[in-house]
């Protein structure tokens, strides 16, 4: 069970680092859209350096075609770095660039997917990661959990080597029924992050224990003692 940041914000990416057991970051167009006219391709390496070379970095492609995709694929490897995993959209175009990387030992994470069919497709065509778009699934009235959960049944069935990399979520209880249905991974907006530990009643918590601990001791902590 992992986190991945889904934001192209450096100063996000640095500050929730710091706080969460964050274990990647995740991109795309519209994600990309937040931050204005950056310099593409240096601003993806800053998000590098801040997360290091271990954690896995996800970038999408922008063309539509796989001929496209592959050239974009290359263009990531080649000026931010080749551990990259290039996200490609599961279309027909998509499966067909999924293939050829796989040829190449490309690594790739499988986005856009609001079917098992398509996880199914991007399993087969060998991809790495299969993005399901949990909201988006719920707001299309299907059962975003079951498809996931359809998906993982298959991954351990024939032993595929992907992961399933939850995304689309709204709030924090969709992270949660992504997990138990079966992703290995899930990645969100640090706001939903934090909102799971800022609930009123988690804090009225903390109120309390301060309170009450102030009322004997006074505002001296445990190391001042």
């Amino acid at each position: 069970m992992k986190y991945l940041l889904d934001t192209a914000s450096l100063k996000d990416i640095a500050h929730y680092c710091e706080i969460f057991p964050i274990s990647g970051v995740t991109s795309n167009p519209s994600i990309v859209k937040k931050e204005g006219q950056i310099d593409f391709f240096s601003h993806m390496g800053a998000i590098r350096s801040i997360i290091g070379r271990e954690k896995p970095l996800h970038i999408q492609v922008t063309a539509l075609d796989a001929a496209g995709m592959l050239r974009d694929a290359d263009a990531i490897l080649e000026k931010v770095d080749p551990d990259v995993y290039v996200k490609i959209p599961v279309t027909m175009e998509g499966i067909k660039a999924i293939r050829l990387m796989k040829a190449r030992s490309i690594r790739t994470t499988a986005t856009a997917v609001y079917s098992r069919q398509q996880g199914f497709l991007a399993m087969e065509a060998g991809t790495d990661y299969i993005a399901p778009y949990y909201n988006r699934m719920e707001h299309m009235g299907l059962d975003a959990a079951d498809v996931i959960a359809s998906m993982a049944e298959m991954i351990d069935r024939y032993s595929y080597p992907a992961q399933i990399l939850a995304a689309s979520f709204k709030n924090a209880g969709q992270v949660d029924r992504a997990f138990l249905a079966g992703a290995h991974t899930a990645t969100m907006d640090p706001a939903i992050l934090e909102s799971a530990l800022t609930q009123p009643h988690i804090m009225n918590a903390v109120d309390t224990f301060d309170a009450d601990w102030k009322s004997v001791f006074g505002d001296k902590t445990i190391s001042e003692l």
